[in-house]
């Protein structure tokens, strides 16, 4: 399978299976396409070409595929096998928030239940079940999450100690995460922050009236004043360490590139904006109608992106950064975040469950930390979730850049966690074709 495009004027192909990405000509990207077709060179784009250009651009099509680099053959994968082992835990340190997001899914921090906190028993119990459940991994990851994390920073704070105090002995390494909205981010949070977490989201949706209108606070009050004030505090102490802002574009913001561009402006380096993922009735909800002019944003972004990186706004766009060159392997592609597998999340009454999307859903408690249960019948179901048993994702050419999409989107809209959520899809493919546009002009550049 070969997928090719015009994107920032130029052309492009992506051989899927060996990875192999190519820059080439009008000419070459028509002659691809029509590879397995008759095909007549008096029609159409060909006849602007003589026959000896469309000679010398056959041969070199032939030679790579001579060289198993184009129309490369699909491999047997051998399908990932659910071991048990748990590399990674999000604690869901708070069902609580000093926010209101109107977009939110876990119903402002609740979850729709009881807002409450994780007690330092659970937290701790958390960290010795990955222990037990890491096998012989070495390096584990725990992401204190939400609800909002600065409502429990006692607990945080205990359990990192705690964790801390066994990983020698356990020869493990934790690396910690935070995602706060930097409401009440104090000096003394931040000087915690840098020296504990690895890395650092904080969430801002962009320009002012635009965070405005979806990020009040609990007692309705306008957010992003003390947020930008807290944040850029934070910026100007984190020095070259991981962090970044992560941002949410709706319906409201469909000219999400400016405000992508906002967030440089007031300082920031590390940029994330996600598309907002919610049922269709919804006034903020982005449709598949919406998708053409998202699409476009993508590529208005990636343009000023490539100048601002030669100047004093460099700045990394999340889903600009892919490494085309190497990459995570075969296993790694085929089955994603690890979602319900090697990656769960606990709640704070010590509930297991297969991430934080599916928190407080009943049917989706895979055990609890208090008590030691713990039925694998829904991690062996999630880990079977993979590129080889869904038969859409399969023929997609951005297969192996997204590894089947999200799990949590799948169940939640598309009712099977086999079948893919077209929108995110769409605009998921956009992107990966914009951050190897960017790839490839900026190692042109280097080379000048």
């Amino acid at each position: 399978m070969v997928h090719t495009f015009k994107c920032l004027d130029r052309f492009f192909a992506i051989d899927v299976e060996s990875g192999s990405v190519f820059e080439i000509d009008e000419l070459t990207k028509e002659l691809i396409d029509c590879d397995n077709s008759p095909l007549d060179i008096s029609k159409g784009v060909f006849s602007v070409y003589s026959q000896e250009e469309i000679k010398e651009a056959r041969e070199e099509v032939k030679s790579l595929i001579e060289r198993n680099v184009l129309f490369s053959p699909e491999p047997e994968h051998k399908p990932p096998v659910y071991s048990g082992v748990v590399k990674a835990l999000c604690l869901n340190i708070s069902h609580n928030c000093s926010l209101r997001c109107e977009y939110c899914f876990a119903d402002g921090g609740s979850y729709s239940g009881e807002r409450m906190n994780m007690s330092k028993e659970v937290a701790l119990k958390a960290i010795d079940f990955l222990v037990a459940r890491s096998g012989s991994r070495r390096n584990l990851e725990v992401d204190f999450f939400g609800g909002e994390p600065l409502l429990n920073m006692d607990v945080v704070k205990e359990t990192v100690k705690y964790a801390r105090s066994i990983e020698g002995r356990h020869g493990k390494n934790f690396r910690f995460t935070i995602t706060t909205n930097a409401y009440a981010l104090s000096d003394e949070d931040i000087e915690f922050f840098n020296k504990e977490m690895y890395n650092v989201v904080l969430s801002i949706d962009g320009r002012k009236d635009v965070h405005n209108r979806v990020r009040k606070t609990a007692g309705g009050q306008d957010s992003f004043d003390k947020i930008v004030e807290n944040a850029l505090r934070f910026r100007k102490s984190r020095g070259d360490k991981q962090y970044y802002i992560r941002g949410t574009f709706t319906s409201f913001n469909k000219d999400f590139a400016t405000d992508a561009l906002y967030l440089n402006d007031l300082g920031f380096d590390q940029i994330s904006l996600e598309p907002v993922v919610l049922p269709q009735s919804h006034r903020l909800a982005i449709s598949e109608q919406d998708v053409p002019q998202l699409v476009e944003q993508y590529e208005i972004l990636a343009k000023e992106y490539i100048e601002r990186r030669k100047t004093e706004k460099w700045f990394n766009f999340f889903h600009f950064m892919i490494d085309v060159s190497g990459g995570p392997c075969e296993s790694k592609r085929l089955v994603g975040c690890g979602a319900g597998n090697e990656y769960l999340a606990i709640s704070p009454d010590g509930k297991i469950y297969p991430c934080h999307q599916f928190d407080g859903k009943p049917d989706y408690v895979i055990g609890n930390v208090l008590t030691g249960e713990f039925d694998d019948r829904l991690p062996k179901i999630f880990a079977s979730a993979n590129l080889t048993t869904k038969p859409e994702c399969m023929k997609c050419w951005a297969k192996y850049y997204c590894s089947g999409g999200c799990s949590a989107n799948s169940v939640n809209f598309c009712g099977d966690i086999h079948k893919p959520y077209t929108i995110t899809c769409s605009l998921m493919k956009k992107r990966v074709e914009c951050a190897i546009a960017i790839k490839a002009i900026e190692a042109a550049q280097q080379e000048k």
